[in-house]
């Protein structure tokens, strides 16, 4: 099974910029073919989908960071990236990459990311 591993959150000042970096552990057969995902959640909230990438490059955002936040991917470090701009108290949650392909569905432990008004 693919692990993954988070790391970047931090406390930042609101209009700031954090960059998430997602490690992937597995062969470059699964790296390159498995779509990657950001997800949040913030106390008592559900968690949702913040930006995913497919294995094609194709990325897709929810509306809140839509022109904000960029997802991108390098195949050969077996990382995925969140890159997080303008930063808004509401950006508060710890943020969760998710990796799928075929029967994997992997999941990391997540990192905190504190945005101070």
């Amino acid at each position: 099974q693919v692990q993954l591993m988070e790391f970047g959150g931090d406390l930042v000042q609101a209009g700031g910029s954090l960059r998430l970096s997602c490690a992937a552990s597995g062969t470059i057969f699964e790296i390159i073919n498995m779509a990657w995902g950001w997800h949040r959640q913030a106390p008592g909230k559900q968690r949702e989908l913040v930006a995913a990438i497919t294995s094609g490059g194709s990325t897709n955002y929810a509306d809140s960071v839509k022109g904000r936040f960029t997802i991108s991917r390098d195949n050969l470090k077996n990382t995925v990236y969140l890159q997080m701009n303008s930063l808004k108290p509401e950006d508060t949650a710890v943020y969760y990459c998710n990796a799928q392909w075929g029967s994997i569905d992997s999941w990391g432990q997540g990192t905190q990311v504190i945005v101070s008004s």
